[in-house]
């Protein structure tokens, strides 16, 4: 089975560590940006999630919010993925992300998404 809880590592060397989730499958943790991200106002920011029942899903879907600490913006990411186990046991995550940007106005928003 597969278990967000722990420490994760993406191809861009960011972590997530998540907390032991609780008997609804939410789950609380903190993301830190790695080398890649290029930004040296992103610090380590909180997150929080839930994770699909793995009673009733071995390879369960997951989706969870991190809302960055940043001295100067406010952004927020959603994530929204499937946990994986191969055939050595191995967990991976796969998941999509979604970046708003705060716009200073309507006329702004277009470019506030990513």
């Amino acid at each position: 089975q597969c278990l967000l809880s722990g420490s994760w590592q993406s191809d861009t060397s960011s972590r997530m560590i998540v907390f032991t989730l609780d008997k609804d499958n939410r789950f609380s943790g903190f993301y830190l940006p790695g080398p890649a991200a290029g930004d040296s106002e992103l610090l380590t920011s909180p997150l929080e999630g839930s994770q699909q029942d793995t009673g009733l899903a071995p390879q369960p879907t997951f989706s969870f919010t991190v809302n960055w600490q940043l001295r100067e913006t406010a952004r927020t990411t959603v994530f929204l993925g499937q946990c994986y186990v191969d055939t050595n046991g191995e967990e991976t995550l796969h998941a999509l992300w979604l970046l708003r940007e705060a716009a200073d106005s309507p006329a702004e928003d277009w470019k506030a998404t990513r």
